[in-house]
This record gives C-alpha cells, sequence and structure tokens, in this order.
C-alpha cells in the first residue's frame, strides 16, 4: 500500500469561549517542510506540531493553518491588590501631610505603584490549546487519508507502467531469434565476398562469430529487468510507502533497458526499447508524489 504525499485535511472547534479552524495542505518534497502558521498566544507550541506533523505525515512540503478567534469576554483582565493600594494611599497620604503637599494626584500615585494592578493569568490557555491540539491531530488525520486515497490511484497507474514494460519485454523476445540470424547472415555474406580476395581460417571465423553474438547477448538483462519488475510489484503491495525505494527501483529498470538498446542491432527492439523508456519516465514521475 502507498500513498500520495498530495492530501488535504480541516477541522473545527467551537466552544462559548473561542472558535478554531485548522487546515492542512501537503505537496510532495524530499523532505519534512512545514510552513506553520499558530496564533500569536500558542507561538511557543510550533515544535509540538511539527512534531505532530512529521510522526503522522513523514515528509512532504506541508501548509499548516490554525485560524483562532476569541468570543467576547467581559471578564476583567486585571486584579487589583486593595489591601496593598489602600497601605501604598495611606503612606501617600502621611507624607503629604508631614510635608503640607496637595493631595489630588494621590490615588493616581498609589494605583501605579508595583504590584497593586496585576494581569490576570489566563489559566485557560492551558485547556484551549488542548482543544487547538485534537483540532490538529484531526486535521493531520484527515490529510493522511486523502493521502491514502490518492495513493490508490498511484498505485494503480504505477502497476499499469510496470505491467507495460513487462509486455514491452516479452515483445522483444519475438524478435531475438530473427536478430541473431540476422547477424549470422550478414556475416557469411561478408565473408563470402571475402574468400574472393583473401584466404579465411574458417575456425577462427567461427570462434569470432559466436564472440560477436555473444556480445549481443541480452539473456542476463532480461532476467534481471523482470528482477526488478517483479520487485516493485512487492514494493507496491508492501504494508509501508516507501517512494524513494520505487525511484531506486527505477534507476535499475533503466540501466537494464538502456543496455538491452545498446546491444540490440534490430530497428524493431529499439522503437520497443524507446517505448519502454517512456513508461519508465512515467514511473518515475509518479514516484516523485509517492510518500
Amino acid at each position: 500500500m502507498i500513498k500520495s504525499m498530495t492530501g488535504y485535511g480541516t477541522a473545527q472547534f467551537e466552544n462559548e469561549n473561542c472558535s478554531v479552524s485548522v487546515e492542512i495542505k501537503s505537496l510532495n518534497s524530499k523532505y519534512l517542510d512545514a510552513n506553520i502558521k499558530l496564533p500569536r498566544i500558542f507561538m511557543e507550541k510550533e515544535i509540538e506540531v511539527r512534531n505532530l506533523l512529521s510522526e503522522k505525515l513523514e515528509r512532504g512540503k506541508i501548509a499548516l493553518i490554525i485560524d483562532f478567534s476569541k468570543k467576547e469576554d467581559d471578564t476583567p483582565r486585571v486584579e487589583i491588590n486593595d489591601a496593598l493600594f489602600r497601605k501604598y494611599y495611606g503612606d501617600l497620604e502621611r507624607l503629604a501631610d508631614d510635608v503640607d503637599a496637595p493631595k489630588q494626584e494621590l490615588f493616581k500615585l498609589a494605583f501605579q505603584m508595583p504590584e497593586v494592578a496585576v494581569s490576570k493569568k489566563d489559566d485557560g490557555n492551558a485547556e484551549l490549546w488542548q482543544n487547538i491540539r485534537s483540532a490538529v491531530i484531526e486535521a493531520v488525520g484527515k490529510c493522511d487519508e486523502f493521502r491514502r486515497h490518492e495513493g490508490q490511484t498511484l498505485a494503480v497507474k504505477l502497476t499499469e507502467y510496470k505491467d507495460n514494460i513487462g509486455a514491452l519485454l516479452e515483445k522483444v523476445l519475438t524478435y531475438e531469434d530473427e536478430r541473431i540470424e540476422t547477424v549470422k547472415a550478414r556475416i557469411s555474406q561478408n565473408l563470402t565476398e571475402l574468400k574472393g580476395r583473401a584466404d579465411v581460417d574458417q575456425n577462427r571465423f567461427e570462434q569470432e562469430l559466436i564472440y560477436y553474438i555473444e556480445k549481443l547477448d541480452i539473456s542476463e538483462e532480461k532476467v534481471r529487468l523482470r528482477s526488478h519488475l517483479d520487485y516493485l510489484d512487492q514494493v507496491l503491495d508492501a504494508p509501508k510507502s516507501n517512494g524513494k525505494k520505487i525511484g531506486f527501483i527505477g534507476q535499475e529498470i533503466g540501466r537494464e533497458i538502456n543496455t538491452i538498446g545498446s546491444k540490440a542491432n534490430h530497428s524493431e527492439i529499439q522503437r520497443i526499447v524507446v517505448q519502454m523508456k517512456d513508461e519508465l519516465e512515467k514511473i518515475k514521475e509518479q514516484a516523485l508524489n509517492v510518500l
């Protein structure tokens, strides 16, 4: 089972305090390339979110956007320390009496003294983050499922291209005997023409003919090519998706196809080799999008 690196997932969360929307898009990339946009109050959670993406989606060019908005809240965000304010005010009032100073600004001065007005600790942020985190996990799960679905489509295409190469290889076999006989006939004709002008050692000629034909033999390449195609089939059916391995197998398939082409010495086989290369390029192109 293979997965595509193309994916999409969303999730929403809403309660009486806030609303959250999470959106994830992913495309192919050799590594994890994550662009994460978090609400300002949760910027320190970026590493945690990145780890979630790495664990589930593994790699790809991923864009994650969290749209967060708090609903209207009339609760004061400042706490007043009454006792401390009264103490500051009383001390300032006594000092004003001692120096016969005006008291109009005492209230303002006392209110601005340290720790009189303290910002409230927002204890709800921890709980809120857990809700956001759950939404992120849900969106990641949907993106992963999208990738699985796309992977099924990719698997069908890759199998089709692989089978096409196998079918073309079978076509090569139909020309193989003809190719060797053609080579033998051409060399024998050249030898007949040469005999009229020079002495020819028949034994040496036969040895050279065997050597030349062996140089054109593609038996090993056919065996290796079939083996690579079978291995590709196994990788496509494996439990874990491995696009990089598919790419490596594609390189090995390409080597065997190129060698067959260089040894072909036959116009029809050369044409078939071009068709095989075309199918292989399709495999390589699709493999780039496999996780």
